[in-house]
């Protein structure tokens, strides 16, 4: 009788739990069981390790194998548990001594030729392992570069079954070459698997990479404001107005302003896009906030997370730490748009399904897009729309107001004139220069949250923000006014001092002043105070 153990990782979400894995080798008919409620892909392993471990050159035993998946209550799904149960049988049978395999938690999926492929997770599983006391990981070799961001593990990356014997058995290891030289290595395909989340269009990369530049937008000063304020403060931001007017390259812009992520988030986001399938290869860490545009007709699902049988993250992770771009929001269904409000309240999101709960990190900063009516061309300044009143009500009123309400500031985008469009010679400000005063921004409410566990205005709760940091006495009495006259909730008016605070940071206030707290009205009411939308004349 032979007995083996070594670990592996089951992912629930984008949290892991360290499973043992265990193999029993006893007298009898040949025979594989797997238990531990493994799903159907992790069944079809038994096939899949047996035939990994001929073509590798060892023997496979011809007794009674049961290996085990404890804890058992854990479900156990996908093929990352391949190499973890080829090592254990091996080491029952005493090709590998049992005593080196106890203490290595190994993860990756098998070839039938014995080569170790990709899974998606492995940066959240090895963070798992790390924080469960595990130094040392084996992983495949193209995922090793993933594995290697968390500090304080030893990662061995391995391309086959064969490498790991002999690394473990202490014999020369051999080399593996791809089969066909020049030709894409088919180990890389299962780093990205396509289908499996939200299309994040510009993905991690800052969007003056791609040629865009605010340089670029012609007038729009409020929108162009409110895009640098929503940037400072993580507010989150509503453009309305006609077709062509700039709305979507204000939004395709924004990432490129926001500071480039910290180390935790860097971790926090590629742990998300990781699960998802869609981390791109030779590109182990996302470190510019993501940007994830879905399409009109996205599902609820595809928004929030979920699916059948495993959870997998939806466009509010994907875009977690970066920009959520919703354009022509009022065609997106109403069940969907208000499936948001629990992750723009609480910064995750809570998926209940009859297997589990899964819980997804969903801290973003969500821009809608909306045109005035149907047609597009309703204005305050001409009467070109032809849309009847009762179709423009209608069409607005998709647009729940408890979503309204959560979203800072509402911005009009008007039409370009023919005097803006012959003025472009005269740049505005380009995106390295609204970038540098968002960092100056940033900095000073990092210095005033410093002892807080809130990193932006825009997470500070309400109670807080009147308890403990004051506007300049009477800078509030309008906004108290709106407050009284309906024309702002308690949570509107929670919202515009958020708002009032970043508009302080941009412009150097130590406290929110009257022309602040004005400011941050105009953004979120549309109602202009007599306030410059400039923030260079605010300081």
């Amino acid at each position: 009788m032979g007995f083996a153990r070594t670990c592996s990782v089951a992912l629930v979400g984008v949290e892991g739990v360290v499973v043992e894995v265990q193999a029993d080798l006893e007298p009898g008919v040949a025979a594989f069981t797997l238990v531990g409620l493994p799903d159907k892909s992790l069944t079809e392993s038994r096939d899949r390790v047996r035939a990994a471990v001929v073509n590798s050159g060892a023997q496979w035993p011809q007794k009674k194998l049961t290996v085990g998946l404890s804890p058992a209550s854990v479900p156990k799904s996908g093929s990352g548990f391949d190499l973890a149960v080829a090592a254990a049988t091996l080491g029952a049978a005493e090709r590998i001594d049992p005593r080196v395999l106890a203490d290595i938690v190994m993860i990756g999926e098998l070839g039938l030729d014995g080569r170790v492929r990709p899974v998606r997770g492995i940066l959240p599983a090895v963070l798992a392992a790390a924080d469960a006391g595990y130094d040392q990981v084996v992983v495949p070799e193209s995922a090793a570069a993933e594995a290697s961001l968390v500090p304080g593990v030893s990662v061995l990356g391995v391309r086959s079954l064969r490498q790991l014997i002999a690394v473990l058995a202490d014999e020369p290891v051999p080399e593996e070459e791809p089969d066909q030289q020049g030709r894409p290595d088919p180990l890389l395909a299962g780093l990205r698997v396509p289908g499996t989340g939200a299309a994040t269009g510009i993905h991690g990369t800052a969007a003056h990479d791609q040629g865009h530049d605010l340089a670029d937008v012609v007038g729009q000063m409020s929108a162009r404001t409110a895009v640098e304020v929503a940037a400072a403060g993580g507010h989150h931001l509503f453009l309305e107005g006609p077709p062509g007017a700039g709305k979507t390259m204000l939004a395709e812009r924004l990432p490129a302003i926001l500071p480039r992520l910290t180390r935790q988030e860097s971790l926090e986001v590629t742990a998300v896009h990781s699960v998802a399938g869609l981390l791109p290869p030779g590109r182990p860490l996302v470190d510019t906030a993501p940007y994830c545009a879905p399409h009109h007709s996205a599902t609820m699902q595809s928004l929030v997370g979920g699916g059948a049988g495993t959870a997998r993250p939806g466009a509010v992770s994907l875009s977690h730490r970066g920009v959520l771009f919703l354009d022509e929001t009022p065609e997106f269904s109403g069940q969907a748009l208000d499936a948001l409000r629990q992750p723009l309240e609480n910064g995750h999101v809570v998926i209940a399904r009859s297997a589990g709960v899964v819980r997804f990190p969903a801290r973003f900063l969500m821009v809608l897009a909306a045109n005035p009516c149907p047609c597009g061309r309703f204005s305050r300044q001409d009467d070109l729309c032809e849309c009847p009143p009762s179709a423009i009500r209608r069409y607005r009123s998709r647009l729940s107001g408890p979503l309204l309400d959560r979203v800072d500031l509402r911005v009009e985008v008007d039409r370009v004139t023919r005097a803006e469009l012959a003025a472009c010679a005269a740049p505005g400000e380009s995106t390295a220069e609204v970038a540098d005063r968002v960092r100056a921004a940033r900095e000073r409410a990092a210095t005033r949250l410093a002892d807080t566990p809130w990193r932006t205005n825009s997470e500070i709760p309400g109670r807080e923000l009147r308890s403990r940091w004051y506007a300049v006495p009477g800078a509030l009495d309008e906004a108290e006014r709106s407050l009284d006259r309906g024309v702002l909730t308690a949570r509107g008016l929670d919202r515009v001092l958020r708002v009032a605070w970043t508009v302080a940071d941009l412009v150097g206030h130590a406290r929110p002043d009257g022309t602040d707290v004005a400011l941050a009205l105009q953004l979120r009411t549309g109602v202009p105070r007599g306030v410059p939308m400039a923030l260079g004349s605010l300081s």
